[in-house]
């Protein structure tokens, strides 16, 4: 008789990182629908299916993490800054903690710095393996490590309160109805990481806190279903995702859809992955 030998597909062996949340391989809708209030013509709805497995940061990269990594901490909401009043008259009171808090004011090129030195240092102490990198996700990514599995207009569902994320509180959110004008008044600041409930894969501060730079240029969507989309290969802008403690709710939206300039904000901070280099 003749031997048959049968091989099984496997993914790549996931290290165990502190602070990584994994990511399994999946498919999701990309977008929002056309019944989602105040979407905008960007968000068209395709398929998108992610071959790859990947690790995703638990939290937004916080000032203590990226001074331990780069050595400075370029941060504006720094212990004693209070409230941003100009601007929103919020509740926030002093940044207590800072370290805790994300980091922001930070350009595209200065978070993909910071994913090229940790990298290095985290190799070089073999605390993770060889061919695994940490980079910024792709929008892809973002979006589907937002949804966990959702596909109302948040995680938490099709309405988003004060209670739940660190926006501009003056107006809540409900996909249904669109911004609705509140009597509740905002932070006006960042909160520390992790101060509202995470999503179904253990991320916290998917929606507002600080915006999060992704990968891709900025660009339209595919015209049909994709596969591990990278964005386009070259562009004006760069993709930043999930709003911010400044902005209003329809902003903070799973697709609500943003690009920015490589400059420094105090709105934008990153979220790492740790991912086989492909």
């Amino acid at each position: 008789a003749t031997s048959r030998r049968f091989y099984r597909a496997r993914e790549a062996p996931v290290p165990p990182v502190a602070g990584l949340v994994y990511i399994p391989a999946g498919k999701f809708t990309m977008g929002s629908p056309e019944s989602e209030a105040e979407r905008r013509s960007d968000e068209t709805q395709h398929q998108v299916t992610l071959t790859r497995a990947f690790w995703m940061g638990r939290y937004e990269v916080t000032q203590g993490e990226f001074l331990d990594v780069i050595g400075r901490n370029p941060s504006a909401f720094r212990d004693g800054v209070g409230t941003d009043s100009n601007t929103l008259g919020g509740n926030g009171g002093v940044v207590t903690n800072e370290l805790r808090h994300p980091v922001e004011n930070v350009s595209w090129g200065e978070a993909m710095n910071y994913c090229r030195f940790l990298t290095r240092r985290e190799l070089a102490a073999s605390r993770i393996p060889a061919g695994w990198r940490y980079r910024l996700p792709t929008e892809a990514e973002w979006e589907y490590a937002c949804r966990g599995g959702t596909t109302e207009a948040f995680h938490y569902g099709p309405v988003l309160v004060h209670a739940v994320a660190n926006f501009d509180a003056r107006t809540d959110y409900d996909s249904s109805l669109g911004t609705i004008a509140t009597t509740n008044a905002p932070l006006g600041l960042t909160s520390m990481v992790g101060s509202y409930s995470a999503n179904a894969f253990g991320l916290f501060d998917m929606h507002g806190n600080v915006w999060e730079w992704c990968s891709d240029w900025s660009g339209t969507y595919p015209s049909g279903p994709a596969t591990d989309p990278l964005g386009p290969n070259t562009g004006r802008l760069r993709v930043i995702r999930g709003g911010s403690w400044l902005d209003q709710g329809r902003y903070c939206r799973s697709a609500f859809r943003h690009s920015y300039s490589d400059y420094r904000d105090w709105k934008i901070g990153f979220r790492v992955v740790l991912a086989l280099d492909q």
